[in-house]
C-alpha cells in the first residue's frame, strides 16, 4: 500500500497503544483519576455515511456526559469571511508562490495530479504545500465518495442541538498555522510525498476506518503512524508529538469538578508512540477501553 497518511488526522487526521490495550474493542477510552473520569472517542474526521450510526461505545460515553471537548471549533461553512481568514493564513503573503519555491519536477508532478481533477496549478499557486495537501485528501475523499465530515462534526452538531458545552484544546489559527507550516524548508519533497501518497486514498481509509471501528490499534499504527515517521518525522513532531504534549495538561483540567466531559480527538492522538493516553498512564491516570 502506497498510501502513508499525512493530515488524516486532520483530516484527518488518525496503532499500538503504550498502554496497555490487548483486548481491543473500539476506539473509546475512559481515564479515571480515583472516582473522578472522562471519556476519551478517537475519531475519524472524514467518514462516508455509509459508517453511521457509530459503535455503540461512542453514544454511551456521549450520553454519560455534560459536555464534549473537541479539538478546535472550526468556522461554519457559510462564514465566508472566517473562510477568507483562513485561506489567507495558509497562504503565502510574502511574493512566494508554489511555482518558486518548488522545483520544476515537483511542479510539474503537481500540475499533472491537479490536471486529473480539471484543476489548473495556478488555482493553487499560492497556497503553501501544506494547505495544498489539505486540499488533496478532500479532492480524494470526493472521488472515492467517502467525503462526508466525520466524528467530530458529528457530535459538534449534537452537542448544539442538544445544549452541551463544548470546549476546544487548540486554536483554529493554531491548527492553520501548524498546516502552514507542513513543508517548510523542503517543499519540493513535502509536495512530492503527498502526491504519491494520496494514490491510494480509498483502500487506505477503507481499511483505516475498519481498524478504528474495531480499536485495532497495531492496523492504525501501521496506516498512519510508521510511514510518517519514516519519511517525514518532522511533521510526525509537529502534527502528534507536539500537540499531544500540549494537550496533557488541558485535560489534566478536566478533573477535579463535578461534570463529566467526551473528549473527542483525531484517533491518531489515542495510538502509537507518545499518544496522549499512554502520558496520561504515565501520569498516574487509569485508561480504560470501553
Amino acid at each position: 500500500m502506497k498510501f502513508k497518511s499525512k493530515l488524516i488526522g486532520l483530516a484527518a487526521s488518525a496503532a499500538l497503544l503504550a498502554a496497555p490495550l490487548s483486548q481491543a474493542a473500539t476506539s473509546v477510552w475512559k481515564v479515571s483519576k480515583g472516582d473522578d473520569y472522562i471519556y476519551v472517542g478517537g475519531t475519524v474526521h472524514i467518514l462516508p455515511q455509509s459508517e453511521f450510526p457509530l459503535p455503540e461505545a461512542f453514544d454511551k460515553a456521549y450520553q454519560s456526559t455534560q459536555s464534549i471537548v473537541l479539538e478546535a471549533d472550526l468556522p461554519a461553512d457559510d462564514d465566508v469571511q472566517a473562510q477568507v481568514a483562513m485561506m489567507q493564513r495558509v497562504s503565502y503573503s510574502d511574493g512566494r508562490t508554489l511555482k518558486s519555491v518548488l522545483d520544476d519536477n515537483a511542479y510539474q508532478a503537481l500540475a499533472q495530479y491537479l490536471a486529473g481533477f480539471g484543476a489548473n496549478v495556478e488555482m493553487v499557486n499560492n497556497f503553501k504545500p501544506g494547505m495544498v495537501s489539505t486540499m488533496m485528501t478532500v479532492m480524494e475523499a470526493q472521488k472515492a465518495q467517502m467525503g462526508d465530515k466525520g466524528v467530530d462534526a458529528y457530535y459538534d452538531k449534537l452537542a448544539s442541538k442538544d445544549q452541551k458545552l463544548a470546549e476546544y484544546l487548540e486554536t483554529v489559527e493554531f491548527q492553520l498555522d501548524m498546516i502552514a507550516g507542513l513543508g517548510e524548508g523542503y517543499e519540493s519533497k513535502f509536495v512530492t510525498m503527498a502526491i504519491e501518497q494520496v494514490s491510494d486514498f480509498k483502500p487506505m481509509m477503507t481499511s483505516l476506518i475498519q481498524a478504528w471501528r474495531k480499536g485495532d490499534a497495531k492496523t492504525m499504527v501501521e496506516l498512519v503512524h510508521e510511514p510518517v515517521l519514516a519519511e517525514d518525522p518532522t511533521m510526525y513532531k509537529a502534527v502528534f508529538t507536539d500537540r499531544n504534549l500540549n494537550w496533557i495538561p488541558k485535560l489534566e483540567g478536566l478533573f477535579g469538578d463535578q461534570d463529566k466531559e467526551f473528549v473527542l480527538v483525531g484517533v491518531g492522538h489515542l495510538v502509537g508512540k507518545d499518544n496522549v493516553l499512554s502520558l496520561l498512564t504515565n501520569k498516574g491516570y487509569k485508561v480504560e477501553q470501553l
